[in-house]
């Protein structure tokens, strides 16, 4: 007794490496060598971007002008400690870092 449904009698079950039904959906093919690269590209860009966004908004005067800043005074205080901010403009080096390696494994060679 198998699990798979049998054909009625006297029907065979098609080959699963026949073509003949028109109304099957193909298979999605893989994608190919520049898209790949240009999926790495963008991925790598979009880490960068947001290293650089990292890096740099801690230390500008827009950082004090946010919600969460104001939600109780413990987070205000750790909010403008320079640590903290060293701590967040070290996640942007760290996304910073690895963009560039997507980048150098996007324009590798295979």
């Amino acid at each position: 007794m198998s699990l798979s449904p049998q054909p009625p009698s006297g029907l065979t079950a098609p080959d699963s490496n026949s073509h003949s039904d028109p109304g099957a959906a193909p298979n999605p093919r893989p994608m190919i060598g520049w898209q790949r690269r240009l999926l790495r590209i963008s991925v790598a860009l979009f880490t960068f971007e947001i290293g650089i966004f990292l890096t740099l908004f801690p230390w500008t005067e827009s950082w004090n002008l946010n919600w969460f800043q104001t939600l109780t005074p413990f987070l205000q205080n750790l909010w403008q400690q320079g640590a903290f901010k060293g701590a967040i403009t070290g996640l942007g080096f760290v996304n910073i870092y690895i963009a560039c390696l997507l980048a150098v494994h996007a324009f590798r060679k295979n």
